[in-house]
């Protein structure tokens, strides 16, 4: 069962666009932890623990830029790192914590 797991989250990884433009699932709340955030999403009950608060700023701003690229430049995050926060993403777009932004 892991390995199926692990194999979805590679997936989603692979189609993960960083010229798309995504938003925090409306159905998502997060809520501020000394080590970054929860992020809980009340559709399908699922708990994210957002483990720096670098990844939770990203989170909070995706729906406010032209794309996820975007939004890592205007956070500020080097793009040195950008492949990290890439599976992080991607991990969130597989747990439907984020969303492709409708046009």
């Amino acid at each position: 069962m892991r390995g199926l797991l692990i194999d979805a989250i590679d997936a989603a990884e692979v189609t993960f666009d960083l010229a798309q433009r995504y938003e925090l699932d409306p159905q998502v709340s997060l809520r501020p932890e000394p080590f970054g955030a929860l992020a809980y999403h009340f559709g399908n009950r699922r708990l994210t623990f957002l483990r720096h608060p670098d990844v939770v700023e990203v989170v909070r701003q995706l729906g406010q830029h032209e794309s996820a690229a975007a939004t890592l430049r205007a956070v500020g995050v080097d793009e040195r790192r950008w492949h990290s926060f890439r599976r992080a993403l991607a991990r969130l777009l597989a747990s439907e914590m984020i969303r492709v932004r409708p046009a």
